[in-house]
């Protein structure tokens, strides 16, 4: 597995995939002389971070797609409400669930002292989810950068554009391509599930009323997450049965034993369009590793539309 890393590393050292938003191209040295040291930092408090609590990495990687997902990579996740917008910190799918806010004003405050008003909140969230998933033993990438900040937020567009716990593979096809991604991005994407926990009411329907699941695996899972709504809804378990703080291919196969702790997990291996890739990422953590990086890319390459108005914020809370 060593060795097997040690050559991803490498291999996914993917080539330039260009972006922007109001002119702007992103790049892999868009900091170089400007704030040289901006990804020594990041590193340094992700890997404090997840020492201090594993399951931080997967909630800084679930904070990054659940804010590209949303009107792009624009930060937008991370503003409180205000007065003339509510933002989507409370939103469906974002309410007691998406975490690491405090991870990355922590870093915000590092980066501000040595480099101010210079690195966009969104950068910064893009490069703690690369470092999350590296620390927890998956691959590595070139994180392009350039992105600006939101001044605006939309709860409404949080709530209509995040595929939920419960979708078909369809929904879900249709929803990751509406993105520009593709239904290899989609089943790629879907292994960043290998690592972090989920409430009881995001996968009670799943234990109780799915017909493909596993029967031991749904009774542990009822052992914490009682039937009735309200009841635990808070309850936490791991996504992936085996491995939940490693970053490997453990989630593939837990679906293919009918251990998908989401309905729309076990949606990708269930006599579908996505069951050879599926199969294929159980043998090769090589191949999912690569999918999974250059998937990871042209999700940060998702931009703000070009007349959307943007800054550097100097609190990623709220604007300037």
């Amino acid at each position: 597995m060593a060795a097997a890393r040690c050559l991803l590393m490498v291999a996914v050292a993917l080539a330039p995939l260009l972006a922007g938003v109001a002119g702007v191209q992103l790049s892999s040295r868009f900091y170089d002389r400007k704030c040289p040291k901006l990804q020594r930092i990041v590193r340094s408090a992700v890997a404090q971070a997840v020492a201090a609590e594993p399951r931080m990495g997967a909630s800084l990687l679930r904070l990054f797609f659940h804010d590209c997902f949303v009107n792009g990579c624009d930060a937008s996740i991370l503003l409180d409400d205000t007065a003339s917008f509510t933002g989507e910190k409370n939103a469906g799918p974002n309410a007691n669930s998406v975490r690491g806010y405090d991870v990355i004003d922590a870093i915000k405050t590092q980066v501000e002292a040595a480099c101010v008003a210079t690195v966009s909140c969104a950068d910064i969230v893009a490069l703690a989810a690369r470092d999350s998933v590296n620390l927890l033993g998956g691959p590595t990438w070139t994180v392009q950068l350039g992105r600006r900040d939101a001044l605006n937020a939309s709860q409404g567009a949080a709530n209509s554009n995040l595929p939920g716990p419960g979708s078909s593979l369809d929904t879900l096809i249709t929803m990751f391509g509406n993105k520009g991604l593709s239904p290899r991005d989609m089943t790629a994407l879907s292994g960043a599930h290998t690592i972090g926990q989920a409430r009881c009411a995001t996968f009670r329907d799943r234990i109780y009323s799915d017909a493909n699941v596993n029967a031991s695996f749904a009774a542990l899972r009822q052992q914490t997450c009682p039937q009735s709504a309200g009841d635990g809804d808070g309850a936490l378990a791991p996504i992936d049965v085996t491995t939940p703080d490693t970053f490997d291919t453990a989630y593939y196969e837990n679906l293919a034993s009918r251990q998908g702790l989401f309905h729309s997990d076990q949606e990708l291996y269930n006599g579908g369009s996505q069951d050879v890739l599926v199969r294929m990422y159980r043998r090769r953590a090589s191949m999912f590793f690569l999918d999974f990086a250059k998937a990871m890319v042209r999700m940060g390459n998702l931009m703000p539309s070009a007349d959307t108005a943007t800054e550097i914020r100097l609190d990623c809370k709220k604007i300037n």
